[in-house]
C-alpha cells in the first residue's frame, strides 16, 4: 500500500492498543510529577495543564495563558504553546498506553494568535503505533472545546525502558517521581 506524501502518520501503523488499566473516560488525570513545567503544581510560572480522559484514544487538556507565558506583547509565546502540546500529547501516551515514552518529534502549526488570558482546550489523540514509535496528534481550540482551532500539532513519541529516566535524570527528582507513582500509579 502506498502512502500519500505528507500524510499523517508517515508510515503504516497499527491501531493503538489502549492499556487495560488505563483510566476510564471521564477520569481527571493528576499531576504526573509536581515539578513538571507542563502540569506540575510546584512550578509557579508553569503551564498548570489539567487533563482528563475523553474516550479510549483521546485526552482533553486545558491551559490558561498568563502574562508570564507571553512572547509578543499580549500573546502567548509559540514555544510555550509547543510545550503545552508536548505535555498534552505525552499525557495521552502515558495515561492511555501506560508505556514510558519520550518525545522524538513535535510539529506545531500556529493558525491564529493565542492572547494572554485566553484558555486553550487541547484534544490529544492516539493515532497509532509502529513498533516502539507512537504517533499522536492534537488540536487546540480558543476559549471553548468547540472554539476556533488556534494550534494543531503532530508528534512522534518513542517508547523507552523505565531505566531511561533513572540513567539520564536527577536522582533526587527520580525519587520524587517514584513516590508520586506509588501514590498515583502513573507513568512518567
Amino acid at each position: 500500500m502506498s502512502r500519500v506524501p505528507g500524510s499523517w502518520p508517515p508510515v503504516e501503523i497499527e491501531p493503538p492498543a489502549v492499556h487495560p488499566n488505563a483510566p476510564a473516560p471521564g477520569t481527571d488525570l493528576g499531576v504526573h510529577f509536581a515539578e513538571c513545567f507542563g502540569c506540575g503544581d510546584e512550578v509557579e510560572v508553569g503551564l498548570h495543564l489539567r487533563s482528563s480522559v475523553s474516550d479510549d484514544h483521546t485526552v482533553q487538556s486545558k491551559f490558561t495563558v498568563t502574562r508570564e507565558h507571553q512572547g509578543a506583547p499580549g500573546l502567548a509565546h509559540g514555544g510555550l504553546l509547543a510545550c503545552a502540546f508536548d505535555e498534552a500529547l505525552g499525557s495521552a501516551v502515558g495515561n492511555l498506553l501506560r508505556r514510558p515514552a519520550v518525545t522524538g518529534k513535535l510539529e506545531t502549526d500556529f493558525r491564529r494568535p493565542v492572547p494572554v488570558g485566553s484558555t486553550l482546550y487541547i484534544e490529544a489523540r492516539l493515532d497509532g503505533t509502529a513498533g516502539r514509535k507512537i504517533y499522536v496528534s492534537a488540536d487546540g481550540r480558543l476559549d471553548a472545546p468547540d472554539g476556533p482551532v488556534a494550534v494543531s500539532a503532530r508528534g512522534l513519541f518513542v517508547q523507552v525502558g523505565i531505566e531511561h529516566f533513572s540513567t539520564h535524570g536527577d536522582p533526587r527528582a527520580q525519587e520524587k517521581l517514584a513516590e508520586a507513582q506509588r501514590k498515583n500509579q502513573i507513568n512518567p
